[in-house]
């Protein structure tokens, strides 16, 4: 943890400034809209787990994200550039309150569908933001040919979260994430089929278009093999664009993944490079 702290205080040093337009106006808004305290965070996500930012009514975003190798095994993997995970996908707001997202992602060749909705919104009477985020994972790694009593509903793992944010203040917000999740097919010898996990995560404004982000989950039903991800990253604001770089011990794009199934271990140089593009229409 003392090298957390350390890297965290790193982070913080950075300073930047950029000459492009802003994304949105509401992005950089420091106002109070209908009462409403307005942009806790400027991404759909802190680093992978979700914020409590929906998209607006008919706004589409279209996402494309990385994850490369491990770092470590150094220049002969070029710092894990030479191996690479994608997610591609969407979003859209059906109102200001309710979006729907589907992605495909390379890691276990994973489909993701995904509801997003606002519970509560933080205001003078209201002291957080909450958003209920439900996705459902679909394992299209496994073939009929290897696996011949594999049935559909085995390809399936459920995501249940609460996304829980404060606005502190103009450059500081904090957010809370319990969640439930449920793997259909799954070794009882390693794993439960569900897993409960406790998240916080924050982002720290250090420019007009620059913020340093960091988030954790702790999971209680995780195996000794596996660790609790820990990741961090930078958002960039530029013209059309948000642009996240990021570090994080778990490869995994999947909220099950990512939270159930992280390896790296930060301590032994064994992280993840990766990004978060998105592209507001």
């Amino acid at each position: 943890m003392n090298r957390f702290f350390l890297l965290t205080a790193c982070l913080l040093g950075i300073t930047f400034s950029y000459a492009q337009d802003d994304l949105l106006s509401e992005l950089d808004s420091t106002q109070v809209s209908d009462s409403y305290a307005t942009a806790a965070f400027k991404g759909l996500q802190i680093v992978t787990l979700q914020t409590t930012k929906m998209p607006a009514k008919k706004e589409v975003y279209f996402v494309v994200s990385h994850r490369f190798g491990t770092v470590k095994d150094g220049f002969s993997e070029f710092f894990g550039l030479d191996q690479a995970t994608t997610k591609i996908g969407g979003v859209y707001g059906i109102t200001d309150w309710l979006s729907v997202s589907a992605s495909r992602h390379t890691l276990l060749k994973v489909y993701e569908a995904g509801l997003k909705y606002r519970v509560a919104r933080q205001s003078a009477d209201f002291p957080v933001d909450i958003v209920g985020y439900n996705t459902v994972d679909i394992n299209s790694l496994f073939k009929k040919e290897d696996y011949p009593k594999i049935e559909f509903s085995d390809r399936l793992t459920y995501i249940t979260q609460v996304l829980i944010s404060r606005k502190i203040s103009e450059k500081l917000s904090l957010q809370l994430v319990p969640s439930y999740i449920h793997k259909n097919l799954h070794n009882p010898a390693l794993e439960n089929n569900n897993q409960f996990s406790m998240g916080a995560g924050g982002r720290m404004k250090l420019t007009k278009r620059l913020s340093v982000n960091v988030e954790y989950m702790h999971n209680f039903d995780k195996p000794d093999f596996y660790t609790n991800p820990l990741s961090i990253g930078l958002d960039l604001e530029t013209g059309g664009h948000i642009f996240q770089l990021l570090f994080t011990n778990s490869q995994a794009m999947t909220e099950s993944g990512y939270v159930t199934n992280a390896a790296g271990d930060w301590g032994k140089g064994d992280f993840f490079f990766g990004f978060n593009l998105y592209r507001v229409f």
